[in-house]
């Protein structure tokens, strides 16, 4: 029996998360996933914030990140990040939420490229990332429809 796209992007997900320690430790949630598309949350705690007292841009870029890694990986199909550039729009502060959305802009052969918003708690927009993936030998889970595909 063939799984819908949805449910090959939850397994997907799911399987990467179980090992995702660097997005766990820094306190992301993963919100929902489908094909091309994922949405992460964090809460923006006192060790999120830099020298200025306001929340690290590494920390929104890493969500950023996160959201484009789950969402590139959406169809069982392992991607890196091959670049990313992340535009800083508004400032987070202390017990912001925010959201990362990554939607898929184009997928050809092994190159995608993915839009991520990151959002806070009011839905303003904090800051912008456009990622760009390369697919890489294996998968995160193995599906025998997919490898007999092949």
């Amino acid at each position: 029996m063939s799984m819908t796209p949805k449910d090959r992007a939850n397994r997907a997900a799911a399987s990467m998360w179980s090992d995702d320690n660097a997005s766990a430790w820094i306190g992301m949630r993963l919100v929902s996933v489908d094909e091309g598309h994922a949405e992460l949350a964090l809460t923006i705690e006192p060790h999120h914030c830099n020298g200025h007292g306001i929340g690290h841009g590494g920390i929104t870029f890493a969500l950023a990140d996160s959201a484009f890694a789950f969402a590139c990986n959406s169809r069982n199909q392992s991607t890196v990040a091959q670049h990313n550039m992340i535009s800083f729009l508004a400032p987070v502060h202390k017990g912001d939420q925010l959201i990362a959305i990554a939607t898929e802009v184009s997928l050809t052969g092994r190159s995608g490229i993915y839009d991520v918003r990151v959002t806070n708690q009011d839905g303003l927009t904090v800051a912008e990332m456009r990622g760009f993936s390369r697919a890489i030998k294996g998968q995160l889970f193995e599906d025998p429809v997919e490898e007999a595909r092949s």
